[in-house]
């Protein structure tokens, strides 16, 4: 996908947000629908699990009636306290098992089939119960903290569906085509899924930018407006089949296009200049597929698992900036072109036994990705046509087998007390042509301690130590261009993968009925960890340092009020700090890591109405990251004061759910701050930028449903 707009962060952080929500804050237009009453038999459960046995804390379908879930992706949205870890479609081949979701105690089958496309399309009605546990209490390496296990229980056909558009005030037109459909069913051994789906985005802002050369004296005014278009449609199949003697069949089929425009509109005039418009467009049509599978079967005294993936994709893109003059002087310009195919190819295998009074198990596996890229830069000349201009190292040809083997312990070593172990270590061979072209092989070790303990009926803390090691960007060998922010990166063949230590500690306590908290500290110790290096004289590109630490803070907490009389109340709170230490190539001096998470803070009121069928909320979010660094210049990106928004739900129209609400009520802005220096960053300042831009309320409304 494209990288172009990079010096626009925040769009891209706007756009992050809508991912992570399938519905932004919307309208009180629902206001108007009807309220028929709830028969009591409906009336709102307790957000309480079950009392927890053995370790295990215990959700019904009951303890979720009041939500009116369409979908297992909706229950597990409401469980107190719990987060669902995002998906890592990047992570460094399947290895073992990650995330925070299990169904029917199983990982998730395949690699883009991620959590919440799994759960959304699994029906309430076929949701028999989900237990929240401790990962390295289960046989499963690889899982740590809380994880939820989706019992479910397949009956037939049955479907769910969302439809999300969403309006906009200034900049951009409305999105009407974001959505899902998704049909499960069973026929005798046979489990089977189909869906379809558009994740769309219609997203802009406008507002004033500045100019100051580098005395801090201003030298330019912009009006600035910007656009940005995208859809993802895409279509995708599972089916699981169970063998008489119970062996477990997975296939996993997925097709996607995603269709990507920008254009920045920059209308720009001082006294003593020339009147000028920068136009600036940026555009990908990319089409991918994956097709995955494993095997599950019993094997002598354990049970051997293959699994298997091919991943395509590939990806045209251009960028074009032209600036046109008032007074009648040729248009200038530049434009960059890269077409890309990107290929992972993976088999793995996995053997697990049970051993006296310990879980075991096996595990080896092997994988080639490549990345196969060729961009050409071009600037206009004055008769309105682009030559091209030499882009040394911008066509390149990579590929990357790696291997690794793992062995996995895990038993209990105390009453309420669980360990889980796995050593190993990869092997990987990294070939490139093109110029400067290498080969290089590395070796490293791998594996991870993890200690889970059971403190008390409602408490529970785990502990986990991990030596990873990271997952290069292919991207990053390659020379490339921003014709957007004006940067260019050299080609940089001699890129390691990254490697680290981390650590990590988390509590998990139920408060009963008034609900539940998590809390998690870690730390992480990173060598070869991956910054903007010098390249020559005057380049730069992602390159390794020495070292760089992180240590951060997540607390997850839910807060029912129905124990203080206000019934069917409750509150969310997810919190984030980040703090994160790498020392400057130039200046020697320390610094955060380049646009890393600094906080993020997200607040959600709801209140289902006790005797309707009506809930409303609001929601606070509040998101901040680290300074920008290139060697010839630094940035700041700022959202102010936060996004707020309300809402109000409907979640019996005709079997429907219906949601509007409004967000953005405080006119957050995003204000970028650009320094730029001649030369490198230890140099004079050469000019400053400023930018507010604003986007206006959203207004938006999903219809959710179920058959």
């Amino acid at each position: 996908m494209s990288e172009a707009l990079s010096g626009r962060p925040g769009v891209k952080t706007e756009y992050r947000r809508q991912i992570r929500r399938s519905v932004m804050m919307a309208c009180l237009c629902g206001a108007a629908l009807a309220a028929p009453t709830r028969a009591p038999a409906q009336e709102a459960a307790a957000d309480a699990a079950t009392p927890p046995a053995e370790g295990k804390q215990i959700y019904n379908a009951a303890d979720f009636a009041r939500f009116a879930p369409k979908s297992a992706l909706d229950m597990v949205r409401e469980i107190p306290g719990f987060v669902i870890q995002a998906s890592d479609d990047d992570r460094r081949g399947f290895g073992q098992a990650s995330g925070n979701i299990l169904i029917d105690g199983k990982r998730i089958s395949g690699k883009s089939n991620d959590a919440e496309a799994a759960l959304g399309r699994i029906n309430a009605r076929d949701v028999v119960q989900i237990e929240v546990v401790d990962g390295a209490t289960l046989d499963v390496p690889g899982l740590s903290g809380q994880v939820a296990n989706i019992i479910t229980s397949v009956d037939g056909l049955s479907g769910n569906f969302r439809w999300s558009p969403e309006f906009r005030t200034r900049q951009t037109e409305s999105r009407l085509l974001d959505g899902e459909i998704a049909v499960t069913g069973r026929s005798g051994a046979l489990d089977y899924s189909f869906s379809l789906s558009n994740l769309s985005a219609r997203l802009g802002n406008d507002g004033p930018e500045f100019a100051l050369d580098g005395n801090g004296v201003l030298a330019d005014l912009r009006e600035e407006s910007l656009t940005w278009y995208q859809d993802t449609p895409r279509a995708a199949a599972t089916f699981k089949y169970v063998t008489p003697g119970g062996s477990i069949a997975n296939l996993n089929l997925a097709y996607a296009r995603y269709y990507f425009s920008a254009h920045e509109e920059s209308l720009r005039s001082f006294p003593g200049t020339v009147d000028r418009r920068r136009d600036f467009y940026d555009r990908e049509r990319e089409w991918n597929y994956e097709v995955g599978g494993d095997y599950d079967f019993a094997l002598g005294g354990g049970r051997f698992k293959l699994i298997g993936l091919r991943r395509f994709e590939r990806s045209p893109q251009s960028q074009r900036v032209f600036l046109a003059y008032a007074d009648g002087r040729p248009d200038t310009g530049t434009r960059f072109d890269r077409d890309t195919d990107e290929g992972e190819s993976i088999l793995r295998g996995e053997y697990r036994w049970r051993g006296g009074s310990a879980d075991w198990q096996v595990s080896a596996e092997g994988a080639i990705n490549t990345l196969d890229t060729v961009a050409t830069l071009a600037e206009l000349d004055a008769s309105g046509a682009f030559q091209p201009v030499p882009l040394p190292g911008g066509t390149l040809e990579i590929e990357e087998k790696r291997g690794e083997l793992a062995l996995s312990y895990g038993r209990a070593i105390a009453a309420g007390l669980t360990l889980q172990s796995s050593i190993g270590g990869e092997y990987s061979r990294i070939i490139q042509s093109g110029a400067g072209g290498l080969t290089r092989t590395f070796y490293r070790p791998k594996g991870f301690v993890a200690l889970a303990w059971k403190a008390s009926p409602r408490l529970d803390i785990s502990a986990r130590i991990e030596r990873e090691v990271g997952q290069l960007n292919f991207y990053d060998f390659a020379a490339s261009v921003n014709v957007s922010g004006g940067t260019q990166n050299s080609a940089n063949p001699d890129l390691r993968p990254p490697q680290s230590w981390n650590g990590e500690i988390e509590l998990n306590r139920s408060l009963g009925a008034f609900g539940s908290l998590k809390a998690r500290g870690y730390a992480r110790l990173i060598t070869d960890v991956v910054a903007q290096v010098p390249i020559g004289a005057t380049g730069e590109a992602p390159g390794n340092l020495d070292s760089a630490t992180v240590v951060g803070f997540d607390w997850n907490s839910t807060f029912n009020f129905d124990p203080l009389g206000w019934k069917g109340a409750k509150l969310d709170l997810d919190l984030s700090f980040k703090r994160s230490r790498l020392r400057d190539p130039l200046t020697g001096e320390k610094r955060p890591i380049s646009e890393d998470l600094a906080h993020e803070l997200i607040v959600n009121f709801r209140q289902d109405v006790p005797g309707t069928d009506w809930a409303w909320g609001a929601e606070f979010e509040h998101y901040r990251q680290t300074a920008g660094f290139r060697l010839d210049q630094h940035s700041r990106f700022l959202t102010a004061p936060g996004d707020l928004g309300v809402f109000v739900e409907h979640k019996d129209v005709g079997g429907l759910t219906l949601r509007a609400g409004v967000s953005n009520l405080l006119d957050s802005h995003e204000r970028l701050y650009r320094t730029a220096h001649v030369g490198r960053r230890t140099g004079p300042i050469a000019f400053y930028e400023e930018r507010s831009r604003g986007w206006g309320p959203i207004f938006a409304f999903t219809v959710r449903g179920s058959v």
